[in-house]
C-alpha cells in the first residue's frame, strides 16, 4: 500500500508540474485550496501553500498571467518571464506532491519537476510563434484558452487520477515536441524568403 502510494503521488507530481508547464500560477492555486479545504495533505513543509496571503498572492498572479497571454505583444514577454517561473511553480509542486509518500530527494523532485515543466513552457514557447505568424496573432487566444483548460484538467487529474495525468504529460511533451519541430522549420523556411536572393 505505501509503494502504491508512493507511486501515486510521483505520477501525480509529474501531472501537476506539467500543468505548471502550460500555466505556472493555476497548479499552484488549485493544490493551495484543494489543501486548505482538506482533500490533500501538503504536510507541515509545504502548508504555506494554502495560506490565505499566499492564496491570494497566486490568485491575483494567476488572473494577471490569464488575462496577459491573451494580448499579443504581452504574452511573449510573460512566455520569457515564464521560461523561470514555470520551471519553479513545476519545483515546488513536484516536492510538495511526493513529500509525504516519497522517500526521493528533495533536490531530486525539484529537478524532476522544474525538466518537467520547463520542458512544456519551452514547446508552447517556440510553438507560439508559428501560430502567431499563420494566424497574424488571432489565433493567440485561442491557443492561451485552450493551454489554460489543459493545465486545469491536468490539475484535476493528477489529484484524481495520477496515472491518467502522467500518460497525458507523455502525450503532449510528444505533440510540443512535433509543434516545435515544425515550428523551427517553419521560422527557417520564412527566414531564408526573407533574405535578398544572389544576382
Amino acid at each position: 500500500m505505501e509503494i502504491t502510494s508512493a507511486v501515486g503521488a510521483v505520477l501525480g507530481a509529474f501531472g501537476l508540474s506539467g500543468a505548471a508547464g502550460l500555466n505556472a500560477w493555476l497548479p499552484l492555486l488549485a493544490v493551495g485550496i484543494a489543501d486548505r479545504a482538506g482533500w490533500i495533505d501538503l504536510g507541515d513543509s509545504y502548508g504555506w501553500l494554502s495560506s490565505i496571503p499566499a492564496l491570494i498572492a497566486i490568485g491575483v498572479l494567476f488572473v494577471l498571467d490569464l488575462v496577459g497571454d491573451k494580448v499579443p505583444g504581452l504574452d511573449s514577454v510573460l512566455h520569457a518571464v515564464g521560461a523561470v517561473v514555470a520551471p519553479a511553480s513545476g519545483a515546488i509542486l513536484f516536492t510538495a506532491e511526493t513529500s509525504l509518500s516519497s522517500h526521493l530527494p528533495p533536490a531530486v523532485t525539484a529537478i524532476l519537476g522544474a525538466v518537467t515543466a520547463g520542458s512544456i513552457h519551452a514547446g508552447r514557447s517556440v510553438a507560439r510563434p508559428f501560430v502567431t505568424g499563420t494566424t497574424a496573432g488571432v489565433g493567440n487566444p485561442l491557443v492561451s484558452t485552450a493551454e489554460d483548460g489543459t493545465s486545469l484538467a491536468l490539475t484535476v487529474l493528477a489529484l484524481a487520477i495520477p496515472v491518467v495525468a502522467f500518460i497525458a504529460i507523455v502525450v503532449i511533451l510528444i505533440a510540443l515536441s512535433w509543434l516545435a519541430f515544425r515550428a523551427t522549420r517553419w521560422l527557417r523556411a520564412r527566414r531564408s524568403r526573407r533574405e535578398p536572393q544572389p544576382r
